[in-house]
């Protein structure tokens, strides 16, 4: 298993990668150091040993973890929690209202999640263990935890994405955990002297208008920096939030082309792959560059909750 140090941010915040699929650099676990010892997000259960082996690098115990943070329910940002917990005995998981029943039983987040990675599910997600109640704390728009003297972190009910998310300003920082709302920061072509970013619209409660509403809202907060999901720091949060809200628009009528015209999902996928595929030419990545395989994966799952949006859409 290739090691990785954890990574030094700024405000005594580290960022512990969680080799999510297999990557480096994909899915990442944001530990916030304080009196409270406090990790935003715990990716995967495949990911677990990852958070254990950076905690033992900062000289922390998993007994000194007090909260586990997520912003949202899906497996690749809260699969690995119940595993966790079993490793931090003194830990309080912090989630949306509309998430916490769900992580008490989480048979159809399992249900979901095969749905959409087939038999690739046990390989990415197992085992999905269930938190008990008790350990469980529901957090809403303009709730706080206060983590330090120096650090409070303020709850915002954030969806698009999902129903079910939020966004966490630091105090201390100045930063936004923006989970998946405001999309994801492909930093894998860094050595063509570009990072993108674009949304992420997965299945089954993506919807556009709601993605764009919390994207103003976080703008408006004037973060210093923003803290992904997939993957690490921006300190330029409004190139962000207008790269995501450029390509939010493009994805969406892409996908009521391909349908309109009969093309189905493959269509989808094809249309999005040739438009990332020319605006990563113009931008100097060879076609040969591993990002690609990245985004193939990313294609696929955006392409299914497009379909699922323009599909309730048409019905409602």
């Amino acid at each position: 298993m290739k090691k990785k140090a954890p990574i030094e941010l700024e405000n005594d915040i580290f960022l512990i990668d969680g080799f999510d699929l297999g990557f480096e650099g994909r899915t990442g676990t944001y530990v916030l150091m304080g009196e409270k010892i406090t990790l935003v997000e715990t990716g995967p259960s495949p990911s677990v040993s990852r958070i254990l082996e950076g905690l033992h690098a900062l000289d922390i115990t998993p007994e000194q973890v007090e909260h586990i943070v997520l912003t949202h329910i899906h497996l690749d940002h809260a699969g690995g929690a119940g595993l966790l917990l079993r490793d931090c005995p003194n830990a309080e998981v912090f989630v949306h209202e509309k998430g916490k029943r769900h992580l008490a039983n989480p048979s159809r987040l399992i249900k979901g999640a095969r749905a959409v990675y087939g038999e690739a599910f046990n390989q990415l997600f197992d085992p999905i263990v269930p938190i008990p109640e008790e350990k469980l704390h529901s957090k809403t728009d303009g709730d706080i935890l206060k983590i330090s003297e120096k650090r409070t972190l303020t709850f915002y009910d954030t969806p698009g994405h999902a129903n079910h998310h939020l966004g966490i300003h630091d105090s201390w920082s100045n930063g936004l955990f923006t989970g998946d709302t405001a999309g994801i920061r492909y930093h894998q072509t860094e050595d063509c002297g570009l990072t993108f970013y674009l949304p992420t619209t997965s299945p089954n409660q993506f919807d556009p208008e709601a993605m764009q509403q919390s994207i103003r809202r976080f703008r408006e907060m004037n973060p210093a920096c923003v803290f992904f999901g997939h993957f690490g720091e921006s300190k330029e949060p409004g190139q962000a939030f207008d790269q995501v809200m450029e390509w939010l628009p493009v994805f969406v009528s892409e996908a009521n082309n391909a349908l309109e015209m009969g093309e189905g999902l493959d269509g989808i996928q094809k249309r999005l792959h040739e438009q990332l595929t020319s605006y990563l030419r113009e931008q100097g990545v060879p076609d040969e560059h591993s990002v690609y395989e990245i985004l193939k994966l990313d294609i696929e799952v955006c392409a299914m909750g497009l379909a699922d949006y323009i599909e309730k859409k048409s019905r409602a």
